[in-house]
This record gives structure tokens, sequence and C-alpha cells, in this order.
């Protein structure tokens, strides 16, 4: 009995080593390659039902992750954030609302429209703002400064409007939102769409585009801004350190937020949602603090530590391994409800930056955050292949002089393999 247990434990072992080897040599052959020369490559494959690596290379190694550091920063925001999200803190004191910045974004938002600030405050006579409760920098570490026009990079603030972008457009005639900023609005052919440091607003009359423009943000704006919605009624103070005693009113689900950072990859969301997490932890805001936090607490157990210095992604300074984001990302596999997480995720072929890529026709197979920043490109996510087993993946790409879209159709033949062969 002893000897046919061990007889079938070996065949058992032979018969893995065996299945392990031809995976790795297929999956091996597909990405040495010349085309993969002359830029650095990681792929980590993993099954989290078995906890087998499946495939493994250079996954220990550091990359430049891009938007793939959106990954972490919904970690964090799952660990801390409610249900319903935190609009504002509040005090109220006869015809007096103080209201104090979260950092939640999602106040009179392009896309979520969201207004119950207002609603609040146009209950009270006086309305008292306290804006300036953020350690943080309005512009992350290595974020490129010729950047401070484009849609993808608004400031960083603890009580955003807007989405801190003004949005132009020109169909029967010209339109701002804010309204309050259309006499901002120059005609112009320039190359830039504002001025370096101030609102001033450059867009040709002759375009008929939608554009989006970040807005330089200070008490003098912020004042404009509220007065223009509720006249006469706001005031600007300074943030005194303590507390205030009401808790957080709550506005949007925390999903819809979620989901819209990672479909269309919104860096100021992302950012945003690390301040907002920080409003857990204390009155005064730091995406930094948060960061910190969480590598030391929820987080220590990562193989390797990254070097994590904003929540979008957008600074060249961060530095992660493939091994780190499979893991986070078996962390959310074990917490969240495979529904609700897969939800969250574009899927490829389908929705949000995958849309163009990954199809699985009339069965989607890939769900995963993309990261692009020049001559980097890196997706990790979940692949469920066809026999119905669920993988964890990390595949990064560094320092290509390829076009990207070569980049996606070799990483599409790996996980094409993998969900036809495993």
């Amino acid at each position: 009995m002893y000897r046919k247990s061990l007889v079938l434990i070996v065949l058992m072992f032979s018969l893995y080593g065996c299945r392990s080897s031809y995976i790795s040599k297929n999956i091996t052959k597909k990405i040495e390659t010349s085309f993969y020369d002359n830029q650095f490559t990681g792929l980590l494959v993993y099954n989290p039902a078995t906890k087998d690596t499946v495939f493994k290379h250079n996954a220990d190694r550091y990359f430049t992750p891009a938007s793939n550091t959106k990954i972490f920063t919904l970690y964090t925001a799952l660990q801390f954030l409610p249900k319903d999200l935190p609009a504002f803190k509040y005090h109220i004191e006869q015809d007096t609302i103080t209201i104090e910045g979260t950092g939640n974004p999602s106040f009179l938002h392009p896309f979520f429209n969201d207004s119950t600030a207002l609603k609040m405050a146009s209950h009270y006579q006086k309305v008292n703002l306290i804006c300036d409760n953020l350690l943080d920098d309005k512009f992350g570490p290595g974020w490129a400064w010729e950047d401070y026009d484009t849609y993808f990079s608004p400031e960083r603030t603890s009580f955003p409007m807007y989405g801190n972008v003004l949005t132009i457009t020109n169909q029967d005639s010209l339109q701002s939102t804010p309204s309050v900023l259309k006499n901002h609005i120059i005609d112009s052919i320039a190359k830039k769409y504002r001025s370096y440091n101030k609102n001033t607003f450059f867009y040709n009359l002759k375009e008929k585009d939608t554009v989006e423009v970040p807005m330089v943000i200070d008490t003098t704006l912020i004042s404009k801004l509220w007065n223009d919605i509720l006249p006469g009624k706001v005031s600007i103070s300074n943030f005194s350190g303590k507390p205030l005693e009401h808790i957080a009113y709550t506005s949007i689900p925390s999903d819809t937020l979620y989901k819209r950072m990672l479909l269309v990859s919104d860096n100021f969301l992302a950012e945003q949602m690390l301040i907002m997490a920080s409003s857990t932890l204390s009155d005064t805001l730091s995406s930094k603090r948060m960061r910190d936090y969480v590598l030391d607490n929820q987080l220590k157990d990562l193989k390797q530590k990254p070097r994590w210095v904003d929540g979008s992604g957008l600074s060249r300074y961060n530095l992660f391994t493939p091994t780190s984001f499979v893991q986070v990302l078996e962390k959310l596999y074990h917490d969240i409800p495979q529904e609700r997480l897969f939800n969250l995720f574009p899927v490829g072929g389908e929705s949000g930056t995958l849309k163009k890529y990954y199809s699985g026709g009339d069965k989607p197979y890939i769900h995963a955050k993309s990261g692009t920043v020049g001559n980097n490109y890196s997706l990790s996510g979940y692949l469920v292949t066809n026999s119905g087993k669920t993988l964890i993946f990390s595949f990064m790409n560094n320092h290509y002089r390829k076009p990207t879209d070569e980049v996606k159709k070799h990483m599409q033949l790996v996980f094409e393999w993998l969900r036809d062969n495993y």
C-alpha cells in the first residue's frame, strides 16, 4: 500500500513537471525572439487556486509601471474608503456651515456631476470653506512640466471642482464649464491651451473640438467658482489643524469612481483617490502619508518593496516588479467577489483602454489594467482560460523603440496560448 502511494505521488510530480516544462518552453519561445531584443521584459503568471507559478521571467526586477500603478491605488482605496465616498467634513454653528475638503473629485465633475456639497451649503446663510489642508504639491514628483495644459494632468487639491479642468466646447457657439471662466478664453492658434501659471486659455474658434484644460487652482479661483454658484455666501479660511467635530458627508458610490478611474485610466481620479483615502487617517491630507502607511501595514509582505511616488503612474520615478503587482492582484482576488472585481477592470476587446485589444470573441478572457508612457507598456490583471481557470499575470515592457501596437500583438500571442492551453 505504501509503495503504491509512493508510486502515485512520484507519477503526479512527474506529470506536473512535464506540464510545467511544456508551458515554460512554449512561452519562453514566444518572448525570446528577436522582437524583444534591446528592451527589458518581465512576466509573471500565477495560479491563485493552486498557488503555483505558471511562468516567471524577470519577475523580481523593477520596471517603470506607468498606469499599472493605479492597481495599488485601487487596492488602497478599497482598504480605506467606505461604500459611499466622503464628500467633505463639516461643522455647523448657527447660520454658518464650515466645510473642509476630503479630496473627493466628484463635485461638479463633468462625468459624475455630483452636487452634494452645493445642496448642503445652500441651506446656510454663510459658507466657510477650508481648502488648504493638503500637504501634497499640486503636481506629483517626476511629472513632466510641459504637460501642465493637458487633460491628463490636472492639479491635485483638497476640494476639487469640475474635475479641476475647464471644458471648452464650440458647436453652435463657444461654451465653457465652468461658465464663469468663459471670458478668460482667447481665440488663438497657440500651441498651448493655457498660459503656464495663470488662468488664461487659448482656443481656436475655427475648431469644433471639445477640450479639457487644467485650471490653476488658487484661493482667488476657488472663491470665484464658489461665489458663482452661491453668490455672496462663501468665504475661505485657513486650516487650523484641528479636526472638525462632524464626520464626513457622503456622495457617490465608491465603485462608480473606481470603475471610471480604471476604464479610462484617469490620472486625476487616481491621485484624488489616494488623497481621499488619507482623509480617513487625518484631517491633514497627504497621498504620501497614505502610500507609506499602506506599504508599512497592509502591504508589508510584498517580496519587493516598490518605489511608489504617485497615485496615477504619471511619474517615471515609480518602480514596481511584476511580482508585486501579482501579489496585490491576488489580495484583491481573494478579498473582492469575482463579479464585482472583474466589473471594475477594463475587459479585453470590450471596454475602456482594452476595447481594441485582447479580444476573446464571444467570451472575454482578459480583465486587466494597462500602463503606457513613452517607450513603456505594461498590462497586469486576470486571464480566464478556456478550461475555466483564472490566472493572475503581470507583463511589463520597458525601453522599447518599436510601435506600442506591435508590443501588444506579441503580448497577445502569449495570452492566447495560455487561454487555449492551460
